[in-house]
Parts: C-alpha cells; structure tokens; sequence
C-alpha cells in the first residue's frame, strides 16, 4: 500500500538536466533490523554514480575528495528501483564537483517517482603517485 507521505513527495518527472549514470534495485542484505536500506549502502552507490561523468574529463584516476553536502529525503526500501542523475556543476583545475540526485520507484508505485537523497561529491584528478594533478581542458 501507498503511504499519503510518499505520495505527497512524488515527482511526475525525472532530471532532464541530468545524466542517468547507475540504476540500481536495493536487497535484503542492504537494509538495516527496520526494514531501510542502510545509509552508508546509499553513501556508496551515490559516490560510484558521481564519479562516471568526471571520468570523462579526467583520462586517469581520480579520487573522491569531499562531500560537501548530503541529504537524505525519504527512506529507501528493499525492492525499489534507483535512478541516479549526474551533472558536473563545476570544474576547476584539479577537482570536479558533480550533483547526483537519486529517485526511487517503490514496488507498489511503479512509474511514480520519489526523491530519495541528494549530494554534491568533488573529485580530485590524481596521478600515479596519489597527488593532485591537473584537468587538461577538452574543447567543446
């Protein structure tokens, strides 16, 4: 069944500014004794999701740097169908700051969409030795 709380909380269409980068459906081995899936599970596919478009401007390693903001909107569920949108907000000479939202399709609302969590993640180019090195610049 539905709850009126995540009804009032869903969006009647996704990112079209954004990347899809990584979908993926939560398990049983995510979740914590209640039932949710655990945040740090949710930490972990957002900095994986973040890190796909950087890769593009960086031809080599790169790391994750800092979180500089994270939140958690709604639950997540065992079952439900992640979405998770990328786009670069900035790009300086050694780091990419990338916004990734994530949307969840609940097993009982398939093709209604509800906003889960959202987080600004900076990565940093780094060369073979660990250290930061700079973004060389691809013309548009």
């Amino acid at each position: 069944m539905t709850s009126t709380k995540d009804a009032r909380h869903t969006v009647s269409s996704l990112p079209q500014d954004a990347e899809l980068v990584l979908k993926v459906i939560p398990m049983p081995a995510d979740c914590n004794q209640s039932g949710d899936i655990f945040g740090g599970w949710v930490m972990a596919q957002v900095d994986l999701a973040g890190a796909v478009l950087p890769a593009r401007y960086v031809n080599g390693r790169i790391a994750t740097v800092a979180v500089n903001e994270f939140i958690f909107k709604q639950p997540v569920k065992v079952g439900d169908i992640l979405s998770f949108f990328s786009s670069v907000t900035r790009i300086g000479n050694t780091s990419i700051t990338v916004k990734v939202e994530v949307f969840a399709e609940r097993f009982s609302m398939q093709g209604t969409y509800l906003k889960v969590t959202e987080a600004n993640v900076t990565y940093v180019a780094i060369d073979a030795n660990g250290k930061p090195r700079p973004i060389e610049r691809k013309d548009a």
